[in-house]
């Protein structure tokens, strides 16, 4: 009889994230379908939003291609040359898995919170939020280093003893459930739900570029994280999407790469090679001639 405690292979957990991810993709393709109805019945639909669509989905193959020829060989092999030095051996079971699933959207907040508040993090995560619109195929746009920085914040759980493959499995978990928040189709939920979980609305704050919304909300799964390291905010104007310097193209090159050239163009700019590198390791919009908390985004 399987209990919570019974163990389980990391073959079997492997095949099941397999299923999870990509049957939810499936899945997010007919919600896009109801989502595309949506807008064309509350007349907004409009080429514009068919091509950003479409870019989200060329942004995700070429995020994919290079994950595949450079960076996934790279993520694994580093899971598992880490593992060897683990301080525990942590048994693989339901319990386990859960612990790992919490700990690692703990870990997700840090990440991501890393990637909106360092501009070479920014480079690559600004693909994502540089999207007009919000809905789901805007989950699967993706920047060209997306799958580098999470290795490095996803080892200490290898190193504490998670399996590999039961850190991988957390975190297509909660980049799951986090596909399943980009939506407008769905309003406030429950109170209670509201208050521990990241909802719908709760994403699309992080999504706004309005000034009350910027740099917050950056919870995979659980909000309560954004509350209890102060950076939540309640969805109560409405929402303004995309970057506050907008990008203004559907092109997939550009919508890819626009981060890394705005980068590079304000790195080259800036004088001192001081300063240069504070362009690089700062949120964005610093300058070293003043103290400057203002996103430009």
């Amino acid at each position: 009889m399987q209990t919570l405690l019974s163990p389980i292979s990391p073959t079997w957990l492997e095949q099941l994230e397999i299923f999870i991810d990509d049957w939810f993709f499936v899945i997010a393709l007919g919600f896009l379908t109801f989502e595309l109805i949506r807008y064309w019945i509350y007349k907004r639909l409009s080429w514009t939003l068919i091509g950003d669509t479409v870019t989200n989905y060329i942004t995700l193959a070429m995020f994919i291609g290079l994950t595949i020829f450079f960076l996934g060989a790279f993520y694994v092999a580093t899971f598992y040359y880490v593992w060897q030095f683990a301080i525990f051996d942590i048994e693989i079971n339901w319990i386990t898995v859960l612990v790992c699933i919490v700990l690692a959207d703990l870990v997700y907040y840090w990440e991501h919170r890393f990637m909106h508040r360092v501009n070479f993090g920014w480079a690559t995560h600004s693909v994502h939020h540089s999207s007009p619109f919000f809905n789901i195929s805007v989950a699967y746009r993706f920047g060209p280093m997306d799958s580098f920085w999470p290795v490095f914040f996803h080892l200490p759980l290898v190193l504490l003893g998670f399996n590999p493959m039961v850190v991988l499995f957390a975190e297509v978990v909660v980049q799951v459930y986090q596909t399943a928040l980009h939506t407008e189709a769905v309003g406030k939920l429950p109170r209670p739900v509201e208050a521990v979980m990241n909802t719908p609305s709760h994403h699309r704050v992080h999504h706004g570029s309005n000034p009350a919304y910027l740099d917050k909300n950056y919870a995979g799964i659980f909000i309560i994280w954004d509350r209890m390291f102060n950076t939540f905010a309640e969805e109560r104007e409405k929402v303004a999407y995309g970057l506050t310097r907008p990008i203004n193209s559907v092109n997939p090159l550009v919508a890819f790469l626009h981060g890394f050239y705005r980068l590079g163009k304000e790195v080259w700019q800036m004088p001192g090679l001081l300063n240069k590198v504070g362009v690089l390791i700062n949120p964005p919009g610093w300058q070293p001639t003043r103290k400057n908390n203002t996103s430009t985004k």
